[in-house]
């Protein structure tokens, strides 16, 4: 096709980059590509042409296949490390020059076309790619759209359930505070068993939520400071299933009920609610409930003051087994002996 005085179309908003090492290739597609309303970039170097798409958007690149001194399927090798969803078209001199299939799959080449003076099946190829482009945007952006929806409902969420906490520590003192802690202790655990950062970020959600059951608890054996009846401890031990119902409501919160829930089950199966034995008990309630323990030891309560940080040691040491998984307990024993600064700044910081 040779060039003319032909007015190109206005810009339909796709950008298209074609990259070929011969320059009349390049004039002949500026022309017919602008004259369908596409904005247009051209470049003869393979290696120019990958810094463009690191620095700058395009929907679309015509990337010829033999050039120099890269061939085509090596700068989409290079691309692909940092962008995966540029859509890409090979242009071939020959249909027996183009890579092998595996390739063109490895490397996510949409297509491919042989070169030609006309460029009708071009066109169909690009046109069949800006579609295909317009509906990941379309999705893209309902996605985005969904999150952000999902990301309000969820801050709102987390607010009213901030509040019921927050009404719970009004009632009881002791609560005050002592969520925090739990929260601090089960990632501080999580940290030095190495686990991933969304894990750390339920285990310090799910330690803050963990006693919301209690505002299901009558205050006057919440604050009660006497021995609890039988019947009273009976609805003390209601509160991980009370705050295990709360959260069900809301299905952002599913990856926190088991800690609300089994807080208070015993790796030898005597706990409650559930009376769940050793690894039947969730991981992430096995790590609460060492943390949970801690602090209540580790607190000064209405019947006692704080218990000398060696009897609480001893006392960890002893229920391995038993109350509580020995592998965790083992972690924060270590914890306790060689890493104690970093517990003291967390009880620092609830006092």
């Amino acid at each position: 096709m040779r060039k003319g005085n032909v007015e190109a179309q206005a810009s339909n908003g796709y950008k298209i980059i074609v990259v070929d090492d011969e320059i009349g290739i390049i004039d002949s597609l500026s022309i017919f590509l602008k004259r369908s309303g596409y904005e247009f970039t051209g470049v003869t170097d393979p290696m120019e042409a990958i810094e463009k798409v690191k620095n700058e958007h395009f929907d679309l690149m015509l990337l010829d296949f033999i050039m120099t001194p890269i061939h085509g399927d090596q700068v989409v090798e290079e691309i692909r490390k940092f962008n995966k969803e540029l859509y890409i078209l090979l242009l071939t001199g020959h249909k027996d020059l183009a890579p092998p299939l595996e390739t063109i799959r490895r490397l996510d080449i949409q297509g491919y076309c042989e070169k030609s003076d006309k460029f009708d099946q071009l066109l169909l190829l690009i046109e069949s790619g800006i579609k295909a482009i317009s509906q990941m945007n379309l999705i893209k952006k309902i996605n985005n759209e969904l999150k952000d929806t999902y990301d309000k409902l969820e801050r709102s969420y987390m607010e009213s359930i901030q509040t019921l906490r927050y009404t719970v520590e009004a009632k009881d003192s002791y609560t005050r505070g002592h969520s925090d802690r739990v929260s601090e202790y089960s990632v501080l655990i999580g940290k030095y068993m190495d686990l991933p950062e969304n894990d750390l970020n339920d285990l310090r959600i799910g330690g803050l939520f963990h006693d919301i059951g209690k505002i299901g608890v009558p205050d006057s054996i919440l604050l009660k400071t006497d021995k609890l009846t039988d019947d009273e401890y009976s609805e003390i031990k209601n509160h991980p299933t009370i705050g295990a119902h709360i959260l069900s409501t809301a299905t952002i919160f599913k990856d926190l009920i088991p800690i609300v829930k089994h807080h208070h089950e015993k790796y030898d199966g005597t706990g409650y609610p559930g009376k769940l034995k050793g690894e039947e008990i969730p991981f992430f309630a096995r790590i609460a409930a060492v943390s949970d323990t801690f602090d209540a030891m580790t607190s000064k309560r209405s019947y006692r003051e704080p218990l000398p940080l060696e009897v609480v040691r001893a006392e960890i040491e002893r229920c391995k087994g038993t109350q509580f998984d020995p592998k965790i307990a083992d972690v924060f024993l270590d914890i306790l002996d060689n890493h104690y600064d970093e517990i003291k700044d967390i009880q620092n910081r609830y006092i």
